[in-house]
């Protein structure tokens, strides 16, 4: 099951808001598209390359767009951390978000 953190759903909201700006119709197909792009990690959930910052093999990430979508593979879910542009600097967007500590 995949399931989308707090602070990853803000992050949909933050994007819809900015690009509805300019345009309600591309908010709705960017935030639709981003979605989209996490369905196949429910079966697939290595799909995604290793976040280079964390290199930790259960953080992953996949790209759709200008963004970078980063999941956890838990034991019995897989949650959604953050969507991220490409162009911030992943550490102050990532900080508070550090995926759960693996026992």
């Amino acid at each position: 099951m995949v399931i989308w953190s707090e602070p990853a759903k803000d992050d949909l909201r933050q994007i819809y808001d900015y690009i509805a700006r300019g345009s309600h119709y591309y908010a709705e197909q960017t935030v639709a598209e981003l979605i989209e792009k996490t369905e196949p990690i429910e079966s697939f959930p290595f799909m995604g390359r290793v976040v280079p910052e964390l290199m930790e093999e259960n953080v992953r990430e996949i790209l759709s767009s200008s963004y970078r979508i980063i999941y956890e593979i838990l034991p019995d879910l897989i949650s959604v951390l953050a969507v991220i542009h490409t162009k911030r600097d992943f550490d102050s967007a990532f900080e508070d978000r550090r995926p759960s500590p693996v026992a």
